[in-house]
């Protein structure tokens, strides 16, 4: 998460895990809610690059968004695989 900082990254990425694993309905603990939000952060940046938007602002709420698109598709890719 570019332009935030360790702790900021860790608190938007669990918020965006724990509210995209409450989207699909997935069983995720706390710390795999910080894993998908972190990375889903670096998908969702990349896949919204994809369309020319530009997340990586450092604005909490962007990053948010983008963590929060990222662990969905990430949730449903697992889902997909398995």
């Amino acid at each position: 998460m570019q332009g935030l900082g360790w702790l900021a990254a860790i608190i938007v990425g669990g918020l965006a895990g724990w509210i995209a694993s409450s989207i699909m309905k997935a069983d995720t603990g706390i710390i795999l809610n910080v894993i998908l939000g972190i990375v889903g952060a670096v998908i969702g940046n990349a896949l919204l690059g994809l369309v020319g938007l530009n997340a990586q602002a450092g604005s909490w709420v962007a990053q948010g968004v983008a963590g929060l698109f990222g662990a969905v598709v990430l949730i449903w890719l697992y889902r997909a695989v398995t």
